[in-house]
């Protein structure tokens, strides 16, 4: 039975694309290791280039099978961008992607760095060279990839006028304890080219809620990540959540609760779980639990000491 007569949609942002309000991310689908809690059962033995695209669009189909209409990708998840260049999906899809990140792995798990962040106008031309060659005109967004205040992108102003210059949706995403200061920060950017914000927003880590508000009012189009705290708030997590549906369903559901998301992102590498995450649109907001959060440096100083699996 599919889920698209009842996955809800939305307005991605004041004029954006109609999209369900549930995305696929591909960060644990595009490369053969990621810090989410169980990825390498997930994954399993096969984890060459083709195993792993098989695995993709088996997922991907399932997911336009299931409603999804928004895939987020990023230089930086191994060959996703790739995957999505020979995936033919069924329905219309909006893909949107990022910048910023370097994918230094070389297809090792074991790899000391995984990735090399780097905001500066050569990155940004030569990524998004390396994009348009393969999603071309099937790009509907492009993100700096974790911007943060100290990273300076927000006073570069070759760069945010190349941003300027996009012809797509431009957005950015946020991670860290700053991520609110990040947010208005560049909400406060004069003629700013951003109108899409993807951050982390759980029931562990709501911080950015209050900013995410802002953003929302001020037009922008709101994405969470993160949404199951890399696995930590599925049923294999240290903080698994009871109620009347799955862990995952009710982590999404928290999220899609919140008055300000327009869509929360599955970071799914197994069809089941995949499932299971669409199951959050039939949880009553009533039914659920009571979390207390964790305090933010707290929060992102275990995610950091995840390891890659």
């Amino acid at each position: 039975m599919t889920n698209t007569d009842r996955l809800p949609t939305t307005t991605l942002g004041r004029g954006g694309p109609t999209i369900g309000r549930i995305g696929l991310g591909l960060a644990a689908l595009g490369r053969p290791g990621y810090i989410n809690v169980g990825h390498a059962d997930d994954v399993g033995e096969d984890r060459s280039v083709e195993g792993m695209r098989r695995r993709a669009h088996r997922v991907l189909d399932l997911a336009v099978a299931l409603g999804i209409t928004y895939v987020d990708a990023a230089r930086s998840y191994g060959r996703a961008e790739a995957f999505l260049s020979d995936w033919s999906p069924s329905a219309p899809v909006t893909i949107g992607s990022k910048w910023g990140y370097t994918y230094t792995a070389d297809w090792q798990v074991e790899a000391d760095v995984h990735e090399v962040k780097d905001h500066s106008l050569a990155t940004f031309e030569r990524q998004r060279a390396e994009t348009d060659a393969l999603l071309g005109d099937r790009l509907g967004l492009y993100q700096v990839h974790s911007a943060t205040l100290d990273s300076g992108i927000l006073e570069d102003e070759a760069v945010l006028d190349a941003l300027r210059a996009e012809p797509v949706t431009v957005g950015l995403s946020v991670s860290g304890p700053g991520q609110a200061d990040t947010i208005r920060r560049a909400l406060a950017i004069p003629g700013s080219p951003f109108r899409c914000v993807q951050a982390t927003w759980n029931v562990l880590e709501p911080s950015a809620g209050p900013a995410l508000a802002e953003a929302h009012d001020a037009g922008w189009g709101v994405i969470v990540k993160e949404a199951l705290a890399n696995g930590r708030l599925t049923a294999r997590g240290d903080h698994a959540l009871r109620g009347p549906a799955s862990s995952d369903a009710l982590a999404i559901a928290a999220v899609l609760a919140q008055p300000f998301v327009d869509v929360v992102l599955s970071g799914a590498a197994t069809e089941a779980h995949l499932r299971s995450n669409v199951g959050a649109v039939e949880v009553d907001p009533d039914d659920l639990p009571t979390v207390t959060p964790e305090d933010p440096a707290a929060y992102w100083n275990r995610r950091s000491a995840l390891d890659w699996t």
